[in-house]
């Protein structure tokens, strides 16, 4: 008479195809953005000589973009196929990896939060470099652009900071139009002008200083960000705390899945 032992233990489809859900999302985003990044550089010619990335001093946002993407594929890729294979090597790469971006988050919002004055003297420093690649990278321009005009400011610390860039320095060498001027992004636009005026910023720094404010915004890109911050800690809190549960969720879903495969494996030793 021969006798079979049935194990209890089987892998819950409940969490395999939740984590799988959950990891679609993040492979069709991070597909969304390596696409858009790999089109913005074949629109710059990037793709045809890659030279042009190292040629630029400051900040391509497209790099921020493809980093992005990559990060989000490959996790999505990993957690996708680590679910519906139940592979558990891959779950522990999912799970190894989003738990490292979590603590590495955690650990640059405290010391963002302790050391403030480095953490400003290395943001200060950041600006001004891509200040003086401003008119090198179409897509850092716009950024740049975009920052000014949102937040309403001008350089890092004031309009003096356009003195980095080779365009706007007031220099006697300086042969360019925009020679101790600013961006137009740095002007005070008028609500009922429709048209965009690019040239509203030249000569404007070769005026006094008490006449500055009445064209172009005075104050940095800093000091406004210091003062935003205040002001919206708790969206800003509030951002943190929907990824971080995003995180964990997925953590918990990768470590239970992972655990009843071990399970399921254990059983069927015998």
């Amino acid at each position: 008479m021969h006798y079979y032992r049935y194990s209890n233990a089987e892998v819950s489809c409940w969490y395999k195809y939740l984590l799988f859900s959950y990891n679609i999302v993040f492979w069709l985003a991070g597909v969304a953005f390596l696409a858009a990044g790999l089109w913005a550089w074949s629109e710059k010619g990037v793709l045809s000589d890659l030279t042009k990335v190292t040629g630029l001093h400051g900040l391509d946002p497209v790099v921020l973009v493809l980093v992005v993407g990559i990060v989000m594929f490959t996790l999505g890729f990993a957690g996708c196929v680590g679910a519906l294979r139940e592979n558990i090597c891959l779950l522990k790469f999912f799970c190894g990896t989003i738990v490292f971006i979590f603590l590495l988050e955690l650990a640059v919002a405290v010391l963002a939060f302790l050391f403030q004055d480095w953490v400003r003297d290395r943001v200060k420093e950041f600006f001004e470099n891509n200040i003086k690649s401003y008119r090198d990278d179409i897509d850092l321009q716009n950024l740049i652009d975009s920052l000014q005009k949102i937040n309403s400011c001008c350089g890092a610390q004031g309009p003096d900071d356009w003195d980095f860039n080779i365009y706007f320095n007031c220099s006697s060498e300086s042969k360019s139009r925009e020679k101790c001027g600013v961006p137009f992004s740095c002007c005070i636009t008028d609500p009922a002008q429709k048209v965009v005026n690019t040239q509203c910023g030249y000569d404007v720094r070769r005026k006094s200083k008490s006449q500055w404010h009445h064209q172009i915004f005075v104050r940095g890109c800093i000091i406004a960000l210091e003062a935003w911050l205040p002001r919206n800690i708790y969206i800003v809190a509030g951002v943190f705390i929907a990824i971080s549960l995003l995180q964990i969720f997925g953590i918990f879903l990768a470590r239970t899945l992972i655990s009843d495969i071990e399970a399921v494996k254990a059983g069927n030793a015998f």
